[in-house]
């Protein structure tokens, strides 16, 4: 394997610092038990930023050091890799590749814009909102995968017509791309499926401090957030690429995208059933007089993909082949996110963190949280908003103590900022994608980045700050 410089320095500094910090008592003044914790915290973050290794087999070492080192417990490390959080994101992953497999995600945007309308503002509000919604239920590379091409069909058609002058043309496609990328980072925000870092505060909040967070807690919290930003976005993209005049596109190029996926198959409506009573059930479950989690709905939904054939009688709706494309390796960082959560309460380490940053205690709590949530979001231009999360959601906690605070509001600063990162082309992965088109200059991704990067910082503080109370 080439290593790259960051991933040589990871490799060597990673194991060091740990080992400075576990044999030299002096540096933290920590006994046993919560020094070991934060030894294998560095060595973990330290590889989750540089890589050495795939993330996921990093997010094992938990598993093993912490129990080595004396740290915790093999049950304390290992009962946080089976957390309910987990099995819940693993229905979802399911239901997303059954909605992958039979290309109902197609079907589905395509509507919505034929819905909205084929004038270039509507094409941009339909791709919009096509790509937000998918980006709640499914991953937000994944959404950007699904979307791109979409978005490639219309600038094709919209440069065939001959619509725009150059100008216009370069604007239109560079404004419809940035939206794909952008929406798909903003629409995983609303649900705890759509994004990892809301995940993993779930897991954190549930593990950690034994408050579970609903599915639907979550949305009523986070949708007007996610709206809110989606409007912003919209009207920002509009300003940042006008075209000379809102022309449209004829309504066949729309139709001959829905045609080509001929008649909706009956495979298609058994899995709009399933992901509709899913999705209805973490919403309104909570009025049925039995008691369904949102893992136990998860995996009914998951499950009942297995049981249903295919119109053709070959086999069911998912079969377990179809599962190689679950992203298993998410679910280790979840694992190893949540074992190093566990074992900071375990020994304490939180409430160390938290004594050794009561002095931000003196800052008035918005600028507190202003300052928290810019910090974060531009360190997750250059980091995973995984690492990022599973970094600062536990260190949150400590803070929180520190300066006797709830935990809940930088914690869910951490899992917003940590998703709203638009400025770089390795920020997300939606970025990556839409920048590999080679119609966006990485001018184009900064200049228009920066700005919704400014304007999600006061969007998440002030939901933080004013609506966040009422429901955590």
């Amino acid at each position: 394997m080439h290593y790259t410089n960051r991933q040589w320095f990871g490799l060597y500094f990673g194991p060091i610092i740990a080992l400075l910090f576990y044999f030299i008592p002096d540096f933290t003044g920590l006994s046993n038990e919560p020094r070991a914790v934060l030894s294998v915290t560095l060595l973990v973050a330290t590889w989750w930023i540089t890589e050495p290794i795939p993330m996921a087999a990093t997010s094992l070492l938990p598993l093993l050091l912490l129990p080595l080192s004396g740290g915790t417990s093999h049950e304390v490390a290992s009962t946080a890799y089976f957390s309910p959080i987990i099995f819940m994101f693993l229905g979802g992953f399911t239901i997303a590749l059954a909605i992958e497999k039979w290309n109902l995600h197609k079907r589905m945007a395509m509507t919505i814009l034929l819905t909205i309308g084929t004038s270039t503002k509507r094409i941009l509000l339909g791709i919009l909102i096509a790509t937000a919604f998918l980006s709640m239920w499914i991953s937000n590379a994944a959404t950007a995968l699904m979307m791109f091409p979409v978005a490639i069909a219309l600038i094709t058609e919209v440069k065939e017509q001959q619509l725009f002058d150059s100008n216009s043309l370069h604007s239109f496609s560079k404004g419809l791309l940035l939206t794909v990328a952008y929406s798909a980072s903003i629409g995983g925000l609303a649900t705890l499926i759509g994004s990892v870092p809301n995940a993993i505060l779930a897991g954190i909040s549930n593990t950690v401090l034994h408050q579970p967070i609903s599915f639907v807690s979550w949305l009523v919290f986070a949708f007007p957030v996610t709206v809110l930003l989606l409007i912003l976005l919209y009207f920002l993209i509009l300003f940042q690429f006008p075209v000379s005049s809102d022309v449209k596109i004829p309504e066949k190029v729309v139709r001959k995208q829905l045609a080509a996926l001929g008649k909706v198959t009956q495979e298609e409506k058994a899995i709009l059933l399933i992901f509709s009573a899913t999705v209805s059930l973490w919403i309104f479950g909570s009025l049925l007089p039995i008691q369904l989690t949102d893992t136990t709905i998860a995996l009914l939904g998951a499950l009942a993909l297995f049981l249903i054939p295919t119109h053709s009688g070959k086999g069911m709706l998912m079969n377990w082949s179809d599962m190689k494309h679950l992203p298993w390796g998410i679910l280790l960082l979840f694992g190893g996110g949540l074992s190093l959560a566990a074992a900071f309460v375990e020994t304490n380490l939180t409430g160390w963190i938290g004594m050794h940053l009561t002095q931000i205690g003196n800052l008035p709590y918005g600028l507190l949280l202003l300052a928290f949530a810019t910090s974060l979001l531009f360190m997750t231009e250059f980091l995973s908003n995984t690492a990022v999360a599973n970094m600062f959601i536990p260190i949150s906690i400590g803070i929180a103590t520190g300066i006797g605070v709830e935990p809940y509001a930088l914690m869910a600063i951490v899992a917003l900022a940590s998703t709203c990162a638009f400025m770089l082309p390795v920020s997300t992965p939606p970025n990556a994608v839409i920048f590999g088109s080679n119609y966006i200059s990485i001018q184009d991704m900064i200049r228009t980045g920066v700005r919704l990067n400014v304007i999600a910082i006061l969007v998440i503080v002030a939901a933080v700050y004013f609506w966040l109370p009422f429901f955590l």
